[in-house]
């Protein structure tokens, strides 16, 4: 029976054999691997993967398609988890795991930020997300893609855009180019922020009003003084810093407040 496409689950479903073999490729599967594909639709990704892997875990929210994902393949080959990924605990999935996708544009960023709280069990991620989101997330400091998905994933993965995807290797096909990731966890010993919680407030207050400068945006956070000693000039916008200032912003935040509490 064929399946409709659901608007609502942001279902485009990739088809061009070319793309799929060179995604295959990138992701490098081996037999043992522990993998999760995100959003196994018709088994673009799934079918090929499974002819590698011992055993592939699969989200999905369609009851469609996990009706057919289910009567496919045997439990012991493919595990279904039914249910929103938003809402998905990866922590219930053994160490070193390796996600896969072509991720719902729709929810891409919310899903991200989601997925980085499990960055310590994952060893990789592949995905298929929107083009303008994939240069965001790889972007530099000092051009316009460069905004807060830059720091907060840059600061906790390593990333490079893959390949990019014409509109036409799906169906049906989106409004906009796709682009394939990959992302890795940066080691622990590098991730210096003192609470990741303060680093994502100074981020979401720089950015929040970007065209503004620091002394702007991060007004009642920092005074001249402050900028003075963290050797960043107020005039500067949030996007002219690296990652490694506003950890150092979030830290410098930190150790005022500890010294306050004292």
């Amino acid at each position: 029976m064929k399946h409709v496409p659901r608007k609502r689950f942001g279902q485009h479903f990739l088809t061009d054999q070319t793309v799929i073999a060179d995604i295959v490729a990138a992701i490098r599967p081996q037999a043992d691997d522990v993998m999760v594909e995100i959003g196994p639709g018709l088994e673009a990704l799934t079918a090929p993967l499974l002819s590698v892997l011992g055993h592939l875990h699969v989200i999905e929210i369609d009851r469609d398609i996990i009706a057919r994902l289910r009567l496919a393949y045997p439990p012991e080959r493919l595990s279904v988890h039914a249910g929103d990924v938003l809402e998905f605990d990866f922590s219930a999935l053994p160490e070193g795991l390796r996600v896969v996708g072509n991720l719902p544009y729709n929810i891409s960023t919310p899903l991200l930020f989601h997925l980085a709280g499990y960055a310590e069990r994952v060893r990789d991620m592949h995905f298929m997300l929107q083009k303008e989101v994939v240069e965001r997330m790889v972007a530099a400091p000092g051009g316009r893609d460069y905004g807060r998905l830059s720091v907060m994933l840059q600061y906790r993965f390593d990333m490079e855009s893959l390949l990019a995807v014409a509109p036409d290797a799906f169906s049906p096909p989106p409004q906009v180019d796709s682009a394939v990731v990959r992302m890795w966890p940066r080691p622990r010993s590098q991730l210096t922020a003192m609470s990741e919680a303060g680093l994502a407030q100074v981020v979401r207050r720089a950015f929040g009003q970007r065209r503004k400068t620091l002394r702007n945006s991060l007004a009642g956070m920092l005074d001249a003084g402050d900028y003075a000693a963290l050797a960043i000039a107020p005039g500067l916008r949030a996007e002219n810093l690296a990652v490694a200032d506003f950890v150092a912003i979030s830290n410098y935040l930190e150790e005022r407040d500890e010294s306050a509490a004292r």
